[in-house]
Parts: structure tokens; C-alpha cells; sequence
């Protein structure tokens, strides 16, 4: 009987992260696929999910922000050779070091192959630069890719993979609509909203989803007579208390009280979107990753957003009716109002490509490849 390929994928801890979700997501397809999967990682909330779905966790601190810790790397350096892994694919800047650190004293002949993922827009500094010491570097997007080849010149082209994050087709399906239950419960607690038409704006309340730029454009809309409610969705960090307490001032000073509904983070994000008339993103600076926005375009919603970043790629992809050149609220509020005129609204193409399913499968195809 073959030996399984063993995998290892390595971040920095298994919290409630984007990162920690998609190892969750890609340990999961490979113990399916019949890899060995493996994580490495400081431990967290999710690790016993983890090992309940088959994977196994090594703990080790590999999440301190310390580049002269030789016991950790001796420890890695020891997990290695015992354990004789196939692929090491580490998702995170600090683990990288520590990996390889002790991925380079090992035998040439005994080191696995390295695959490093370049999750964002990291600034360039000495944590960064080492990811792009893997062999295979995986980008989630072509800005991001391209943000590689601009910012580290040293790093080859031909080492880059893009791989886009994606979403899961079945529970994000094209023209979900919620059952009744919900929609029932749904109207009795918001009966002022009825014959609005619903803009939302999904995402954390941080100041990079330009919630600033949300409100002035409900505000010149409620000016063109267009009866709108806005709807801001979203986990606020509470060590960003002096953010949210201005959202709500700005709300008050330009009289939008009525006419804006903080949900807070919500488990029924997707009823939420699916019943909206329109998805906003007025993301100030690009980003490689936005879930909120590609669950609107999955499920059919029409989205208008600042067109960069990842989001200029789903948008010429799903919804080209959409784009927005960035941070110009005054043509994103023209685009809206132009939208509400029509008898036909253009709706989005169906989500078959920036799918969880397709993801894997490049993932996996890299692996292959690099063995």
C-alpha cells in the first residue's frame, strides 16, 4: 500500500481569522481528497473542530513576533524529521520565519517542498520578504501578484501561482431567497422598511470600508428623492470604540437616524443580502480578499463598488455594470441613482468561478505539481 502524501500547513493560531477558515476549509478537502493533513499553529478556538474532522494539530508558538527563538526553531526542526512531511505550506508572515529557519537545517535531501501563501498587502519589511522564500507562492489575487512583483523584484514570476479566494457555491447558491420563517420575522422587526429601497454595506466597522463615504452617499440620495434605507453590517472591534461612536455622530449630524440600521455582526448575513436591492463596497484601499461582497455577487444581488483590489476582478468577472473607479463617491451615488431608474435591473452573472470547490482544486494541482 502507498504511503498518503503528508501535508502540513502552517499559521500563526486557529482563531476566528480568514486565515484560520480557509486552513479549517483546505485540511478539510484534503483528508476527502486522501492526503495526511496536518497544522501547525499556536492552537485556538478551532482546533478541536480541527482534529474532530481528522487532521492533526502540533502546537508550538510559532506566533511570537521574535526572530531569535532557536528553541522554537529546534523544535520545528525536530517535528520535521520525525514526521518526514511531503509539503509545508505556511499562510502567515511571523510562522514563516520560524519554518524556514529550521526547514534550511535540514538535509537537502530531507526538506520538504515549501509552498508560501501571500494573503495581502503586507508592508515590506523583514516578515514579509520571507514569504516569497517558498517555492511555489501562492497570491489570492492578481493585484495581489502584481503588488509582489512591484514591491519585491527580487521574487521570480514564475514562482507566483494566483489562486482566488472563493466562497461555498452551496451554501451561497445563485438567486437564494430566505425561507418564510425568517422573512415573517424579518418584516415584523422592520416594518419601517417597507417599500424602501435596502443599500447595504457588509463588512467590519473599520475605517477602510468607508462607512464615511456610505453616509454622504445615502445622504445625496435621500436629496435626489430616492427613498433609501441603508443597512451597515458588521462586527465593530472593541478596541476601535472611539470608530464606531463617531459612525454614530456622523449618522446623527447629517440627519440619517432614521434612515440607517446598524445590524452589527449577523449569523443571517446571507437572508440579509439576499433581500437587499443593492450591495455597496466603498473599501478605501484595495483589498485581497472581500467575502461580503463575492456572497452578493454569488447570490445574485447586484454590487457597485470601488473598483480595486480583488473586488475589480469579481467585478469584471460577475458584474462589470458595477465598477466604480475607487474612492469617487459622487460617481458611485450617480451609478446608484442610475440604477434605481431602471425598469430592468442588470443583475450578476452566476458565481462559477471564485468558488471554495475551484480553489481547492488549483491548491491541490500546485501541490501535485511541486511533488
Amino acid at each position: 500500500m502507498s504511503k498518503k502524501i503528508k501535508i502540513l500547513q502552517v499559521l500563526r493560531r486557529l482563531d476566528a481569522s480568514e486565515v484560520a477558515h480557509s486552513t479549517m476549509e483546505l485540511a478539510k478537502f484534503l483528508i476527502h481528497s486522501g492526503y495526511d493533513s496536518c497544522v501547525l499553529s499556536n492552537g485556538g478556538i478551532m482546533q478541536e473542530t480541527l482534529e474532530k474532522e481528522g487532521s492533526e494539530h502540533f502546537t508550538l508558538p510559532v506566533h511570537q513576533k521574535s526572530l531569535v527563538n532557536f528553541n522554537t526553531i529546534w523544535r520545528i526542526r525536530s517535528l520535521f524529521m520525525k514526521e518526514r512531511f511531503d509539503i509545508i505550506h505556511i499562510h502567515s508572515r511571523m510562522s514563516a520565519w520560524f519554518v524556514y529557519a529550521a526547514w534550511k537545517q535540514l538535509p537537502s535531501y530531507m526538506r520538504p517542498k515549501l509552498v508560501t501563501t501571500f494573503n495581502s498587502y503586507y508592508p515590506i519589511d523583514t516578515y514579509a520578504e520571507v514569504v516569497s522564500k517558498g517555492e511555489v507562492i501562492i497570491c489570492p489575487s492578481k493585484s495581489v501578484k502584481n503588488f509582489v512583483l512591484e514591491n519585491l523584484p527580487s521574487t521570480r514570476k514564475k514562482k507566483l501561482r494566483v489562486v482566488h479566494k472563493g466562497i461555498d457555491s452551496n451554501k451561497f447558491p445563485y438567486g437564494y431567497r430566505p425561507n418564510s420563517k425568517w422573512l415573517e420575522e424579518w418584516n415584523d422587526e422592520n416594518s419601517s422598511f417597507k417599500d424602501k429601497f435596502i443599500i447595504s454595506l457588509p463588512g467590519s466597522i473599520t475605517s477602510r470600508k468607508g462607512h464615511s463615504d456610505f453616509l454622504h452617499i445615502l445622504f445625496y440620495l435621500k436629496q435626489d428623492g430616492i427613498p433609501v434605507h441603508g443597512l451597515i453590517i458588521g462586527p465593530s472591534d472593541a478596541n476601535n470604540e472611539g470608530y464606531y461612536l463617531s459612525l454614530n455622530n456622523n449618522i446623527k449630524k447629517l440627519g440619517l437616524t432614521n434612515d440607517i440600521s446598524l445590524l452589527h455582526d449577523r449569523k443571517d448575513l446571507r437572508e440579509i443580502i439576499a433581500v437587499s436591492d443593492l450591495v455597496l463596497s466603498c473599501a478605501i484601499m484595495p483589498e485581497a480578499f472581500d467575502k461580503a461582497s463575492l456572497v452578493s455577487l454569488s447570490l445574485g444581488v447586484p454590487l457597485i463598488a470601488y473598483s480595486h483590489g480583488v473586488l475589480r476582478e469579481h467585478q469584471k468577472a460577475l458584474y462589470p455594470y458595477g465598477i466604480v473607479e475607487a474612492n469617487k463617491k459622487s460617481s458611485m451615488r450617480l451609478k446608484i441613482r442610475k440604477f434605481y431608474g431602471l425598469k430592468e435591473k442588470p443583475k450578476p452573472l452566476k458565481n462559477e468561478k471564485f468558488t471554495i470547490e475551484c480553489a481547492h482544486k488549483e491548491v491541490l494541482n500546485i501541490y501535485k505539481k511541486v511533488l
